[in-house]
């Protein structure tokens, strides 16, 4: 069986990535240096938490689900001590694309990451409340091969697949690509949006609107905007109105040249590089 040491096992992501590995082909060796998340590990799944050593001897695959801010200090500790021709995968490009990973040509470096459950999809019962994905809602991943053999993608991929399953599409990445899909899109530009759009129907609710009228409204007016604006319904068009609107908002709402602002490589590094090192900001 093809051996997997799984670090951060006992935390929230790791016991995710634990539980669905669980059933896999994978022979899974988990770390976890904290009793409380070894007890969680064990209540979650029954699995128990083995030495650190005794997990990376002989791994094919090492799984790191700890923390950005983590991940340079980690790799720098156990790749020296894993054999030739393993692959270490990340759960994010932060780390990686900052430069935090050691020079070790002969370790593969690979890096995934979920797209998590679209907005327009075919969930029903339970699996329309998974927002996060990996549990029930079927989701998209990103995946690149940072370094190693080119054959080492498919095995990758496929944990990959098993750790965030249940997987539909697997999109082929460059690091920077994923960098510019997380953090640039995801949430320098999502999330950050995600939150004007509550601070707006807020505002709406305290100017007198009904707060769950305002809900209502503002989530069934997204659907649809996202829908017409994404092609998702073609033949939906904004009306004259809703194109008024918007040309008099954008000056108002959005500096000139925000889009270089945000995506431009160095921008991109500099946010990764904020994220594994969140004590030099400020």
């Amino acid at each position: 069986m093809t051996k997997i040491a799984l670090m951060g096992a006992g935390g929230k992501m790791g016991v995710r990535l634990a539980t669905n590995l669980r059933d896999t082909r994978f022979d899974v060796a988990p770390v976890e240096v904290a009793e409380a998340g070894r007890q969680r590990l064990r209540d979650a799944t029954g699995m128990e938490c083995v030495e650190q050593g005794q997990a990376l001897s002989r791994a094919d695959v090492v799984v790191l689900a700890v923390p950005d801010r983590l991940i340079g200090q980690v790799a720098h500790e156990i790749v020296p001590k894993l054999d030739s021709g393993t692959a270490l995968i990340v759960l994010d490009a932060a780390a990686p694309h900052a430069g935090e990973l050691p020079q070790r040509e002969d370790v593969t470096y690979f890096v995934t990451h979920p797209c998590h459950p679209p907005i327009f999809n075919d969930e029903d019962g339970e699996a329309r409340l998974d927002f996060f994905g990996g549990v029930k809602a079927k989701q998209h991943i990103v995946c690149a091969l940072m370094q190693g053999p080119e054959e080492h993608y498919a095995l990758c991929e496929e944990v990959a697949r098993s750790i965030y399953a249940p997987v539909m599409r697997s999109h082929r990445c460059t690091v920077e690509q994923v960098a510019i899909l997380e953090p640039a899109l995801s949430e320098t530009v999502g999330a950050t949006l995600a939150l004007a759009l509550r601070e707006a129907t807020d505002e709406a609710v305290r100017r007198g609107v009904p707060e769950q009228a305002a809900h209502d409204f503002m989530l069934g007016h997204l659907n649809i905007e996202l829908a017409i604006a994404f092609g998702i319904f073609p033949e939906g068009k904004f009306s004259d109105g809703a194109l008024h609107a918007i040309a008099q908002a954008r000056p108002m709402i959005f500096r000139e040249g925000w889009l270089d602002r945000v995506f431009a490589p160095g921008a991109v590094l500099q946010s990764v590089r904020d994220i594994c090192h969140p004590e030099g900001n400020g």
